[in-house]
């Protein structure tokens, strides 16, 4: 069985393969990487989720309160 010799693909089609090859690879070593990375503490301070919200207890701020906001109806 005798070879032809003549190259079946080119050289653009390998360097596309090893381009989609190592952007796999890096693809897979950063999902590892999170895989193994520590858990975040769900107690640690400055946890958004767990923040408590600062309620002013002055109303009389000028500013009218969020409930009392009362917008006109549009006549058509």
């Amino acid at each position: 069985m005798a070879s032809n010799g003549k190259k079946k693909t080119t050289m653009a089609k390998l360097m596309r393969e090893t381009r989609l090859r190592e952007r796999r690879l890096d693809k897979q070593a950063k999902k590892d990487a999170r895989k193994h990375a520590p858990a975040p503490d769900p107690d640690a301070p400055g946890d958004p989720l767990d923040a408590t919200p600062v309620v002013s207890s002055s109303t009389d701020a000028g500013e009218p309160d969020v409930d009392t906001v009362v917008q006109p109806a549009a006549d058509v």
